[in-house]
């Protein structure tokens, strides 16, 4: 494991993989419909397998690599999954191999210019790359209000730099591909609060201030959300994702 790796996760690897949203299947249906082939799909940094998942749906095996064993560890077996431990700049795989490569969520986390240099190694002729993430969701004003303050002001100095790509929907990320102008993807799902909740302390911020502040901040959060929450069981949470896509020039 390379000393670049940042790991902001492997100490809830766990919850982290019991409390993240799923992406929308239409993104996996377009994705496959734009590669060469669906012979060969990379998922790199898969934490705990949702995309690889998803994509062994549409390519006939899927390579899902990660720098965290303890992500892999977690990662939910799939017959079409060959699970690796493996940095994003030196995923060993062969060259001219791979019909898709994704990231999901992570590619501002990486060395990206290795990462984009060992990409297009893997990446047969007329193959894609395609990175995308997702930033804050929405439910309603009122509580969206309640997860925007948390988020800027009570966690907003723990994030790492590296989330203001994220802030900023990919616009300003590096991506040196010829790049294909995607139709817009959303992902949507019915969660409890609990599940609302839940997600919140996967957020890297949460879990760093609560080992550097010592105490945990989702408490005043968690009980505003709660009162908010009112005698739904279960609301329409929102995530818009951004995503950029492009073959190897």
């Amino acid at each position: 494991m390379c000393s670049s790796f940042k790991d902001y996760f492997s100490g809830h690897a766990s919850s982290y993989a019991a409390a993240r949203p799923d992406y929308p299947p239409a993104l996996f249906a377009w994705l496959a419909g734009q590669a060469p082939a669906q012979e060969l799909a990379w998922d790199c940094a898969t934490g705990n397998g949702q995309a690889a998942r998803a994509l062994a749906r549409h390519f006939g095996h899927v390579i899902a690599t990660d720098a965290s064993t303890e992500q892999i560890a977690n990662a939910v077996p799939h017959p079409g999954i060959d699970y690796r431990v493996a940095t994003a700049e030196s995923p060993g795989l062969d060259p001219g191999s791979v019909d898709l490569a994704t990231v999901a969520q992570a590619v501002h986390w990486f060395d990206r210019p290795r990462f984009y240099a060992a990409a297009s190694r893997a990446l047969r002729p007329g193959g894609l790359i395609a990175v995308w993430s997702y930033g804050l969701f929405t439910i309603d004003p009122a509580l969206d209000a309640v997860v925007n303050h948390f988020y800027d002001d009570v966690i907003g100095p723990y994030w790492p730099p590296e989330r203001r790509l994220i802030d900023a929907h990919y616009t300003t990320l590096d991506f040196p591909f010829d790049e294909i102008t995607p139709p817009t993807f959303v992902m949507e799902h019915a969660w409890t609060c609990g599940q609302v909740l839940a997600y919140l302390r996967t957020w890297s911020a949460v879990q760093r201030y609560r080992r550097d502040a010592g105490h945990d901040p989702m408490m005043p959060v968690a009980e505003e959300i709660a009162r908010l929450w009112g005698n739904a069981t279960r609301r329409r949470v929102c995530w818009p994702l951004y995503l950029r896509a492009g073959h190897p020039a």
